[in-house]
């Protein structure tokens, strides 16, 4: 199999309360196309998934967001749920973090609610994009247009509304990574 992403390398912003799938199959999707990718969150140690409101799984964390630096990754990718989203926005660093991805041009992949940290990084206004249902109007008071689709791709960010739209989540940030779609 060919691993169009191979040299590439991926920044997953995330902490406790990520919705696990939204974690776990971007990653595993990213990984098997040759993507390099580091688990980012406040604290050091370990973060905690959920399975909607159930918690699951622990995942180790590669780097703070304090040490990282947007510039050593090609794309950023943030899992919703609906805690960890929340708590990112309320991080500066985070939303820097965040912020440093839009002013360098390189692909963010929000998922779920994870556009409320996109909306808390300013980068919403005069975007096209997707959520869950209940962050729309946080969306269109950011000044961005909300639409009801599986995956919606808007000069670089790419956004889909919950876990049944992995497929073309993942689908959507692979292309976009590997050359195959201009953003």
């Amino acid at each position: 199999m060919s691993k169009p992403l191979k040299g590439k390398s991926v920044a997953f912003l995330a902490t406790h309360g990520v919705e696990q799938i939204e974690l776990t199959r971007p990653w595993e999707d990213l990984l098997e196309a040759g993507a390099h990718l580091h688990l980012v969150s406040l604290q050091s140690g370990e973060i905690d998934g959920y399975n909607h409101l159930d918690r699951a799984d622990s995942f180790a964390v590669d780097i703070t967001v304090d040490d990282a630096e947007a510039e050593h990754y090609d794309a950023l990718v943030l899992p919703g749920g609906v805690a960890n989203p929340d708590a990112l926005r309320m991080n500066e660093k985070a939303v820097a973090f965040v912020r440093d991805f839009f002013a360098q041009d390189k692909p963010v992949a929000a998922i779920c609610h994870a556009p409320w940290t996109v909306i808390e990084a300013g980068e919403v206004r005069d975007r096209t994009l997707t959520s869950y249902p209940s962050v729309k109007t946080d969306i269109v008071n950011a000044g961005g247009h909300w639409v009801d689709e599986a995956v919606h791709l808007d000069r670089g960010l790419i956004t889909s509304r919950r876990p049944d739209d992995l497929d073309a989540f993942c689908g959507k940030i692979i292309e976009v990574l590997s050359g195959s779609e201009e953003f």
